[in-house]
C-alpha cells in the first residue's frame, strides 16, 4: 500500500512453500481487493482448509485466485512477487528433499520478465539465495528492507 498507493486491484504472486506466511496472505488478500497467484511444487501446496476459505473470499470479494505448480505462470502480470523460506523451523531434516522439490522456484529476473512492468519483490527474511537471487534481492524493485522496517513498528 505504501509503495503502490493502494491495494485494490493489485496482483500478488507467491512462489514457494505453502507455509504459514502464505496462509496469512491467502486469508486476507481478497478482503483487500488483491488478486492472488500461487505457485508451489506438488506436495507443498497450502493447507486445503485455507485454500477453500480463500476460494470463498475470492468469490465473495470478486478477486481472482490461481493455484499452479508453474512459477512463470503465477508470475504473469504480477505487481508483487513474494517468497519465504523453503525450510521452516522444525523442517531441517527435510532440507535435501525440499531443495530438490523447489528447483526452478527461485525468483530471478527471468521470473520477473513475466510480471507487470511495475513489479516489486517482498520476502519476510531471513533470505536464502536459493529462494531469490542477488540480482532481484538487491535490486531497486526489492522492498524487503522497507517491509522489515514496517514489521518493526507493528511489534
Amino acid at each position: 500500500q505504501e509503495h503502490y498507493g493502494g491495494l485494490n486491484g493489485l496482483t500478488i504472486t507467491w512462489i514457494g512453500d505453502g507455509n504459514n506466511v502464505l496462509h496469512s496472505i491467502m486469508t486476507s488478500a481478497a478482503k483487500l481487493g488483491i488478486h492472488l497467484r500461487i505457485a508451489t511444487p506438488k506436495g507443498f501446496e497450502p493447507d486445503l482448509k485455507i485454500t477453500k476459505i480463500t476460494e470463498q473470499f475470492s468469490s465473495e470479494y470478486g478477486t481472482k485466485l490461481l493455484l499452479t505448480t508453474d512459477p512463470l505462470e503465477a508470475a504473469d502480470g504480477a505487481n508483487v512477487l513474494v517468497t519465504d523460506t523453503w525450510i521452516s523451523m522444525g523442517q531441517e531434516e527435510e532440507k535435501k528433499e525440499r531443495l530438490k522439490a523447489f528447483q526452478g522456484y527461485q525468483i530471478t529476473m527471468q521470473t520477473a520478465k513475466s510480471a507487470a512492468s511495475n513489479w516489486t519483490f517482498l520476502h519476510c527474511l531471513p533470505r536464502k539465495p536459493e529462494e531469490v537471487d542477488d540480482e532481484v534481492f538487491y535490486s531497486p524493485r526489492s522492498l524487503v528492507f522497507q517491509e522489515a522496517e514496517n514489521r518493526k513498528w507493528t511489534i
